[in-house]
């Protein structure tokens, strides 16, 4: 019996041992789970937050480009209005009353915008000639007249294009009417080439003229002597066969 109760007993302590092991065991097995949950979650976070981060400097520069790409679009933009407002325009008067000068046009015109280059083109010569008989005399014949955005060189062309040219009745040019057209693709460097071969061909004009009264002059002045010297040989001739004719008449 007692062998029986030791032998129950060894067995009772040997259950006890098995189970306090399998409870380390699990214990053990449960603290080791934990821990690599833990450093599942700590890699997890890791990853997420080096993903976040990457996604932000991802997106910070995305931010970066847009920005960049709406500023140059702004900075186009500027500089195709500062180029639009910088182009000028021009345009041309095809009839300038009597008594007018540069400085009235420019007066008159800048009431629409802001005003360039003014140039007027003088008459001829002999037109000036011509007219002066008459009470009225004209100093101009055509102009042209410079902006310095071409949009109001085309409204100013379109508005006051056969309209007068004083609002008022007592007003100077008040009978007159506005002749004026728009120059397209027209710039000022053309008719400053226009005038240089104006006045080239001028010049010319003069120089030919000039050498043809110079040939006139040396025909006339070749006559006149040659006459003269026919002249003095009547005269000689005259006088030596003068006695023989009286002398032949009295016999």
């Amino acid at each position: 019996m007692e062998r029986r109760k030791e032998e129950m007993k060894t067995a009772t302590q040997r259950e006890e041992e098995g189970e306090d092991e399998e409870e380390l065991k699990t214990a053990t097995q449960g603290e080791e789970e934990g821990e690599e949950e833990e450093e599942l979650k700590i890699a997890t976070q890791g990853e997420e937050e080096e993903g976040e981060a990457e996604e932000e400097i991802r997106g910070d520069d995305d931010d970066e480009e847009e920005a960049a790409a709406v500023m140059k679009k702004t900075k186009a933009k500027v500089t195709s209005c500062s180029k639009r407002q910088v182009v000028p325009g021009i345009i041309y008067l095809g009839h300038i009353p009597p008594r007018l000068r540069p400085k009235h046009l420019r007066n008159m015109m800048s009431a629409y915008g802001e005003i360039g280059r003014v140039f007027l083109q003088p008459e001829d010569s002999k037109m000036k000639k011509k007219k002066r008989s008459g009470l009225r005399r004209c100093g101009f014949t055509e102009g042209w007249v410079e902006f310095r955005d071409k949009r109001v060189a085309k409204r100013v062309a379109a508005s006051l294009h056969n309209t007068p040219m004083g609002t008022r009745k007592r007003q100077n040019f008040s009978s007159d009417l506005w002749c004026i057209k728009y120059l397209h693709r027209f710039q000022w460097i053309h008719l400053s080439e226009r005038l240089a071969y104006e006045q080239m061909v001028l010049k010319q004009r003069l120089r030919t003229e000039i050498s043809q009264a110079k040939r006139e002059t040396n025909f006339y002045l070749n006559n006149v002597e040659k006459s003269a010297h026919m002249n003095d040989k009547r005269r000689r001739k005259r006088r030596q066969d003068g006695p023989q004719v009286h002398h032949t008449a009295v016999t």
